[in-house]
């Protein structure tokens, strides 16, 4: 593929999946995953590192339109950080120790990401909005834990964590206006720590590719910079419904490409 047409691809691609998701505060970093392996051919490990690049260039966009609406700082801000930036540090180390290839990691996404599709498409009760916990209850403590796990499998696949935290937020009930600001401060906040992470562990074994592809990375996370920004304004215009209905569409869609990548 020609260097003009690889950069071409990457922002068009980054800018689809940022139009698409960013409304429900995901990166789209999880979908565009699938294209970086199969149409681009980014390596593995690689491809985690390259998609932490594209949510450090591409939230932006998105956290400019929300902050003109409501400030990025809340109590479910903080819960998020505390949680994945440790968590995100150790997935790192495990992504390039413990399971640098492509296959388990096409598994375990589908695996949560099937699931959480399915919920998010076939609700049940819920409640339509879900204050903040105060501090010190245990619903703060499992929603630390939760992002902590969250940051391990976006550590080891370069996801952030906003890909699976907004879904399972969401899915609880809580509104969509609070939990997408919140998911994207939290996935780009993340995501620069790993994205240091990762430069680092490329220092210390050299010979690897450890580190991001920049030519995809940087073209992608400008893709998203624009498509960001665009989503976060539809946003308010777009039912909490019929983005979760989406978001969950998307969620099967890309589990059932890993699923039937895995198997061959």
């Amino acid at each position: 593929m020609k260097a003009l047409e690889l950069v071409l691809l990457s922002f068009v691609a980054g800018w689809g999946v940022a139009v698409l998701t960013v409304p429900v505060g995901v990166s789209g970093a999880v979908f565009l995953l699938p294209i970086q392996l199969t149409v681009l051919d980014v390596p593995s490990p690689a491809v985690t590192p390259t998609n932490l690049l594209f949510n450090i260039v591409a939230i932006p966009g998105a956290l400019a339109r929300y902050r003109t609406r409501a400030p990025l700082q809340s109590p479910l801000t903080l819960m998020l950080l505390i949680g994945t930036l440790p968590g995100v540090v150790i997935g790192a180390f495990i992504r390039v120790f413990l399971i640098p290839g492509p296959q388990v990691f096409r598994l375990l996404v589908a695996g949560v990401l099937l699931p959480l599709g399915i919920w998010l498409c076939f609700p049940r009760n819920r409640v339509t909005a879900v204050p903040a916990p105060p501090t010190g209850s245990p619903r703060r403590s499992t929603t630390i834990a939760l992002a902590a796990g969250v940051g391990v499998i976006g550590g080891i696949y370069g996801i952030g964590g906003g890909s699976l935290l907004s879904p399972i937020l969401v899915g609880r009930g809580m509104p969509i206006a609070t939990v997408a600001p919140a998911t994207l401060v939290s996935t780009f906040v993340t995501s620069a720590v790993g994205a240091i992470t990762y430069l680092m562990l490329a220092i210390a074994t050299p010979g690897h590719q450890i580190g991001p592809m920049w030519t995809i990375g940087l073209a992608a996370g400008a893709g998203g910079l624009i498509g960001g920004y665009l989503g976060a304004r539809l946003q308010p215009h777009l039912p909490d419904k019929a983005l979760r209905a989406g978001l969950g569409v998307l969620a099967i869609a890309t589990a059932l490409l890993y699923l039937l990548q895995a198997l061959r």
